[in-house]
């Protein structure tokens, strides 16, 4: 029976975020924000999610104001900011670059760097 009951709990918990193991890369954590006076909902969909509008919620920091971690793998990440139904670039990307659809997709990009900053936010390696 407790066997079973550790199998159980395994299974019902989150992956954790990769450990270092020689070779492979290492994750961080990327700081996201976005302002916006009067949202009701932020999501971020991107190539980190496979732009899915609500896979990644923003957390109401109050004010207006809205921010997420997100652990990624080192690359180079587009997104989209999901407010209230409607994509929006995120006005305070570093970096950004065309889309196909005629629009514009924010860049995050995470370095295998440990000292190096996430698009500018803070690091915390994992």
């Amino acid at each position: 029976m407790k066997k079973l009951n550790t199998m159980k709990s395994k299974a019902l918990k989150s992956k954790p975020a990769a450990k270092a193991i020689a070779g492979t890369p290492q994750t961080k954590r990327a700081h996201i924000e976005f302002t916006h006076p009067t949202a009701q909902s932020v999501n971020i969909a991107g190539s980190f999610n496979d732009w899915h509008p609500g896979a990644t919620a923003m957390v109401a920091l109050g004010g207006g104001r809205w921010a997420k971690e997100l652990t990624l793998p080192p690359g180079s990440y587009e997104y989209r900011l999901v407010v209230d139904g409607e994509w929006l670039a995120n006005p305070t990307a570093l970096e950004s670059v065309a889309n196909p659809f005629g629009g514009t997709n924010s860049v995050l990009r995470v370095t295998s760097d440990p000292a190096t900053p996430v698009n500018g936010g803070a690091v915390e390696n994992l």
